[in-house]
């Protein structure tokens, strides 16, 4: 299927309804974009709900986490790079 797209003054467009239809994209629906080999992909995500954790179950995590200092430290600077 090959469609034109305009592009609005805020970067939105619209994707056509058989388009949304045949992928399960529905309105107030996520998303990813991604750029690859000069090409914008786009593809519905998957939305899951994020857990709430306590103080005392983060300590406990910790406590097991048998990572040394530096490695934890590291694996932190990798992660915090990405978001």
């Amino acid at each position: 299927m090959h469609e034109t797209l305009v592009v609005s003054k805020r970067g939105q467009v619209t994707l056509p309804a058989v388009l949304r239809k045949r992928m399960g994209i529905v309105a107030g629906g996520v998303l990813i974009a991604e750029e690859r080999q000069g090409n914008i992909i786009l593809r519905p995500a998957a939305v899951m709900e994020i857990d709430t954790y306590t103080e005392n179950d983060i300590s406990q995590w910790i406590a097991e986490d048998h990572l040394e200092v530096a490695d934890r430290k590291a694996l932190l600077e990798r992660f915090r790079d990405r978001a």
